[in-house]
């Protein structure tokens, strides 16, 4: 998992998540260290009390009324021949007793056992005893994976002189121990996992409630639109980094609208611009051979000429022409500069589309449709007007070498009306690819070059959309998409 691919909103989630996780292990680890080391500290102490008690004891019976015998090496045994099985007994711990030397001179375990205790003790252990500052020596080892101690300690006279050396065994059961410590974590454990379940609904809260302010503040942004009206943020509980931020988008929406307002009347006045030179240089054009016709029919004049009815036709005829023509240039301006009214009338495609076809004579048209009918909400005349300016489009198209051939196909999808006009002409360049819709651009030698934009205008005030793909030398298809409804 990719943490840099998560939002903001996870990524608080998620750490706070394994904080508490993170927090509860290191908890629980500690606890249970210092579970082990009270556990060790409490066999140490134990055995260092035993070890002082059992001491006391034996120098209370040595210099005890009873103790008959010369208080020397030798005759600890004798001493004690009864005495240390009633110590061991009382004080619940094995004792054995060895002279100056290492070799054991009495021991409370039973005679048929002790053959399983050191009758020597090492020199090792003789050395570390003597030279101690404490005049004492634990050796600690494992034994079937508990932990057994020994200590190693003098026994005085009445002098202070050291008699003996007293050994206890003492193997540490932690087996109660360890059930309490299991306890113990059993217990932990509920508390974690309830505080784990506290921690994932408060990480869930906190975090919701974190990103609340930035989700609001992504969303503006997200619809922020140089094209319409954008609303501001308004934040009452948020922090002051929040508010920061609020304020520098509410700042950037004004200057964004301001910018926008200059912007579109730039572009209406380029707009208007780019119109009044495109119709003034279409009227020029028949304007032109106007002029021409009448200064050449004024000077050629004669009243007294036989044909003159003939050639009075011929200049009408040319003026009419032109006449029509300035006529057909203002119309199509009129067409483009009017933006199409939606009536949404619930129309059959496929028959419209037909109806727009019937007005082309040319053979080579083709319609297809994939159902017979195909229901959706357009104007019926905004209809008529894509289809037929994409197929004049096709039509002009046409190489004269080529054998015509333009396919129109209605199409749907459950939420779309997909038409398409398909052709085998000369194709777009490159270089065209970017300018087919916009207004006065043509590649013929007539027309205004206002067809393709016209469509491209009705389609998009509808939501809807078209595209075309071309090769050059091969063709070109227009497909246009638009909603159903």
């Amino acid at each position: 998992m990719n943490l840099k691919n998560l939002s903001l909103r996870n990524r608080i989630f998620i750490a706070m998540i394994l904080l508490v996780v993170f927090a509860s292990v290191l908890i629980a680890a500690v606890a249970i260290y210092q579970y082990s080391e009270e556990t060790k500290d409490y066999h140490e102490q134990r055995l260092e009390r035993k070890e002082k008690n059992i001491r006391a004891h034996i120098s209370f019976i040595i210099r005890g009324r009873e103790n008959t015998y010369e208080t020397k090496t030798e005759n600890i045994p004798f001493i004690f021949k009864d005495k240390i099985y009633e110590i061991a007994d009382i004080h619940s711990l094995q004792i054995n007793l060895y002279d100056l030397e290492g070799s054991l001179l009495i021991s409370s375990k039973a005679a048929l056992v002790q053959d399983t205790i050191p009758k020597c003790l090492p020199a090792e252990i003789l050395n570390t005893l003597s030279e101690s500052v404490e005049r004492r020596y634990v050796e600690k080892r494992i034994i079937n994976d508990k932990i057994s101690q020994s200590s190693y300690t003098y026994v005085t006279d009445q002098k202070f002189k050291p008699l003996a050396i007293l050994n206890l065994p003492y193997l540490e059961d932690d087996d109660f121990l360890s059930k309490e410590l299991n306890e113990f974590l059993e217990r932990l454990g509920y508390v974690y996992l309830l505080v784990l379940i506290t921690g994932i609904i408060i990480a869930f809260l906190l975090s919701k409630y974190i990103t609340k302010s930035l989700k609001q503040i992504s969303d503006k942004i997200n619809a922020t639109r140089l094209e319409k009206q954008n609303e501001k943020i308004e934040i009452i509980d948020g922090s002051e980094e929040i508010s920061t931020l609020v304020n520098s988008y509410n700042s950037m929406i004004d200057e964004l609208e301001e910018s926008a307002i200059k912007l579109a009347r730039s572009e209406r006045e380029q707009a208007w611009r780019e119109m009044a030179k495109q119709v003034a240089h279409e009227i020029k054009n028949p304007l032109t051979p106007m002029r021409l016709s009448v200064q050449n029919f004024e000077r050629k004049f004669d009243p007294n000429d036989p044909d003159i009815d003939k050639r009075v036709k011929e200049y009408t005829k040319t003026l009419i022409q032109q006449i029509d023509t300035m006529s057909s240039i203002a119309s199509a301006f009129s067409n483009f500069a009017k933006m199409p009214a939606q009536q949404n009338e619930t129309l059959n495609v496929v028959n419209i589309v037909k109806l727009a076809l019937d007005i082309f004579s040319e053979n080579y048209i083709e319609f297809q449709s994939t159902e017979k009918e195909i229901v959706a909400k357009f104007d019926r005349t905004q209809l008529i007007r894509v289809v037929t300016n994409l197929v004049k489009n096709a039509i002009q198209a046409m190489p004269a070498e080529n054998e015509p051939k333009i396919f129109v196909i209605v199409d749907s999808d459950k939420d779309n009306v997909i038409i398409t006009v398909a052709d085998n002409g000369v194709g777009v360049s490159e270089d065209n690819r970017n300018k087919v819709f916009e207004p006065k651009f043509t590649t013929k030698t007539s027309g205004m070059g206002l067809g393709l934009a016209m469509v491209k205008n009705i389609v998009e005030t509808y939501n809807g959309t078209i595209t075309f793909t071309s090769k050059k030398g091969v063709g070109t298809t227009f497909k246009v998409t638009f909603p159903k409804s």
